[in-house]
């Protein structure tokens, strides 16, 4: 069976849509032996930022010459982005094999798509003996098919609105539910988050008996420098600071992410009995494997993608702007999904564009071209519209001058489609 047709076939087989609850997982996992109950590894839960946050604690297990997994998604270009083994997606044979072996428990417990690609990440890590297994929350935390894993850490990165529907609308509900991965006397690793959230998040924490380490008390940054290349900064915490570490990931965000990377890594390390070595910090964290973010494309004009979807990320994505390309013009490549704050999303990306490029992706839940256009007009902002993204790239493009930026975002979909043709716009 070659990709595409693994790929058609389980997604006829499976539901796409998002199937929250644990009894499905649970009964896959119970038949598969439980292997989420025997690896060693890190869970990570969070708003924003949990993607790079994995990537990096990747980077970091590597460099220590662990045999390294990592679970995330959604993918950009090739599905078996989710699997990755010692920085590298999973082979075509090997996962084939693996959905064949357990292709009739998938299917009586009417697996989504999202939890067979889960339990087979968590068979794959266990046949694989993995010393490090990071898996990345898909949606929430409390009800999300990841949970299962008895981790060694967990994580929660940001907590702001997004998915509201499922995870409710306010950041307490939202706290809550991404809470929900904490285990009973594991430590968690907050990142940089409100005291409204960190307040819901310490409470379960206590009920399970879970030591907490909260950026700005246990850890923290200072002298945050970004440009081109990636982004630097200095890290504290009581038993030991380090002086400009450099992360090849551009924006202020990521130094925050790489802080509670970090400080994640330190307490794997030692809750499996390793001993630290600050140089293999410096080395992994320059190196990190994560397409998307912040990614510097093409050049004269530099040409960004960011997979910022939702108002913190968008908010995240204009000020690192402003700071690295300061007096630019911008002209913004904009595809958004329809389940977000399309206002607020697009007020922000206004306030920095010279001109708005509005196109529509090919997701089913892509927000309709009309609908951006609406709030685009409140913001008096020149603009041109396409019915694809493909399209309103190329025509940026030509707008820009050498030394001018064309940036694209919205959704990982919108970018995942210019990584896609990249051959064909370059």
């Amino acid at each position: 069976m070659k990709y595409q047709e693994f790929l058609d076939y389980i997604y006829k087989r499976h539901s796409g849509n998002v199937k929250l609850g644990l009894d499905r997982i649970h009964n896959i996992l119970k038949s598969m032996d439980l292997p989420n109950e025997k690896l060693k590894g890190i869970h990570i839960a969070g708003t924003n930022g949990k993607g790079s946050t994995a990537a990096m604690c990747e980077a970091l297990s590597m460099q220590y010459g662990m045999k390294t997994g990592l679970n995330t998604s959604p993918h950009l270009v090739d599905y078996r982005e989710r699997i990755r083994l010692n920085g590298n997606n999973i082979e075509l044979n090997e996962l084939i094999s693996t959905y064949k072996k357990w292709e009739s428990v998938l299917e009586e417990n009417e697996a989504s798509f999202f939890e067979i690609t889960t339990a087979m990440a968590f068979d794959i890590f266990h046949s694989n003996n993995v010393d490090n297994a990071i898996f990345e929350v898909g949606l929430g935390g409390r009800l999300d098919g990841t949970n299962p894993f008895a981790s060694t850490v967990t994580i929660i990165t940001t907590i702001s609105y997004d998915h509201t529907k499922s995870l409710g609308d306010s950041i307490e509900k939202i706290a809550y539910e991404k809470a929900g991965i904490i285990k009973e006397n594991t430590p968690v690793i907050l990142g940089k988050i409100t005291e409204q959230a960190a307040k819901v998040i310490r409470k379960r924490a206590e009920e399970l008996s879970a030591p907490v380490f909260e950026y700005g008390k246990d850890f923290s940054i200072s002298n945050i420098k970004i440009n081109e290349l990636g982004t630097s900064f200095d890290y504290h915490s009581p038993q030991f600071s380090m002086k400009n570490i450099t992360v090849n990931l551009l924006g202020k965000h990521q130094a925050y992410n790489a802080a509670t990377a970090i400080t994640a890594f330190i307490t794997f390390l030692q809750r499996t009995g390793r001993k630290l070595d600050k140089q293999k910090i410096y080395d992994a964290l320059s190196k990190v494997n994560w397409q998307g973010r912040m990614q510097i494309i093409s050049s004269h004009p530099t040409v960004i993608i960011d997979g910022a979807h939702n108002e913190e990320g968008i908010k995240s994505l204009k000020n690192n702007l402003i700071e690295i390309f300061p007096n630019k013009k911008i002209y913004f490549v904009l595809a958004i999904l329809r389940d977000k704050n399309l206002e607020t999303i697009i007020k922000d990306i206004c306030s920095i564009s010279h001109k708005v490029y509005i196109s529509k992706n090919k997701s089913n839940r892509a927000a309709e071209i009309e609908d951006q256009v609406k709030f685009v007009k409140l913001y008096n902002q020149p603009f041109e519209v396409y019915e694809d993204v493909i399209t309103a790239v190329k025509k940026a493009m030509l707008d820009a001058d050498a030394n001018d930026i064309v940036m694209i975002s919205g959704s990982l979909y919108t970018i995942s489609e210019v990584i896609k043709e990249k051959a064909s716009i370059f």
